[in-house]
């Protein structure tokens, strides 16, 4: 008998036990629960449990938890169109977080199902925006606005799901390679247009600047020649009145002395020979010197 008893004993420690542990749960920190009773909410006036211990009936309630920190979503890159026709690869991020737990789990019930929701509005609201937007304005410090209007499309969409977006943002926005690839040729292109037309243009200016130097050498040597001509005039001038006015001075003297310059000028050279009569005018001061007869 005293067996029997411990063992029943036992038994109904036991169910004691599970009986407790089935009415009580806990929320952890950066958590908050839904008390659900075949399903359904259990607490409609109050079915948000945050952190700490919580009752409920053994059972016939469950508990569903849900992270109440931020919650990122990071889907792949999509090609998108925007205004000017250009195809852009875009890449984006979004920060979110489980405002309404009930409204949550009657909307999509998993962070699966609220991811693939929440990526579906985040990406027609994306299109919707850059579908308006020139690719300069989105490489530019524009981007900032543009991502403010994505996300103040994608809030109030989000709102039934009973998520609170806080930031969406655009990470990366690039050409498709072909694209890329095209651009880059195009740019290539028209770099050689403007260096083949700022080399015509430098050989031009070159052949303009040669020509205006050639002219300016001529007039400078035009000018050069009629000054030397001026002065080798005006000293011939002086010579010849001078020459004048030696020989008006004394023209025996003036006469002795050119002779003496047509004998430098005519027997200087050794190698000439000259067959005269001594009796020549030419010798005449050979055998008469000037100033006597």
């Amino acid at each position: 008998m005293k067996r029997v008893s411990l063992a029943g004993a036992g038994i109904a420690i036991l169910v004691v036990l599970v009986l407790l542990s089935s009415s009580f749960f806990i929320v952890r920190q950066g958590e908050q629960a839904l008390v659900l009773r075949f399903g359904a909410v259990a607490y409609p006036d109050s079915p948000v449990k945050g952190p700490g211990l919580h009752v409920k009936k053994p059972f016939i309630e469950d508990v569903v938890r849900y992270d109440a920190r931020l919650l990122d979503l990071d889907p792949p890159a999509e090609e998108m169109i925007l205004a000017d026709q250009k195809r852009v690869l875009v890449d984006t991020y979004t920060r979110f977080r489980i405002a309404n737990p009930l409204l949550f789990y009657q909307a999509v019930r998993t962070e699966d199902g609220a991811r693939a929701r929440l990526r579906e509005i985040v990406n027609n609201s994306v299109r919707r925006v850059l579908g308006n937007v020139m690719l300069p304005s989105l490489l530019s410090a524009e981007r900032e606005q543009i991502m403010h209007e994505i996300q103040q499309q994608v809030s109030p969409a989000a709102k039934p799901l009973g998520v609170a977006v806080v930031d969406v943002r655009i990470r990366r926005a690039d050409l498709p390679p072909e694209t890329s690839q095209a651009i880059f040729r195009r740019m290539e292109s028209e770099r050689q247009r403007e260096a083949a037309e700022a080399r015509a243009q430098g050989a031009e200016r070159a052949q303009q600047v040669r020509a205006g130097a050639e002219r300016e050498r001529t007039i400078i040597l035009a000018e050069a020649q009629r000054q030397a001509q001026i002065l080798r005039g005006q000293g011939e001038s002086e010579a010849n009145r001078l020459y004048a006015d030696a020989f008006s001075a004394d023209p025996q003297f003036f006469a002795f002395y050119r002779s003496l310059n047509a004998y430098r000028q005519s027997l200087g050279d050794s190698s000439t020979t000259y067959v005269l009569s001594p009796d020549s005018d030419f010798f005449r001061f050979f055998t008469t010197a000037p100033g006597h007869h």
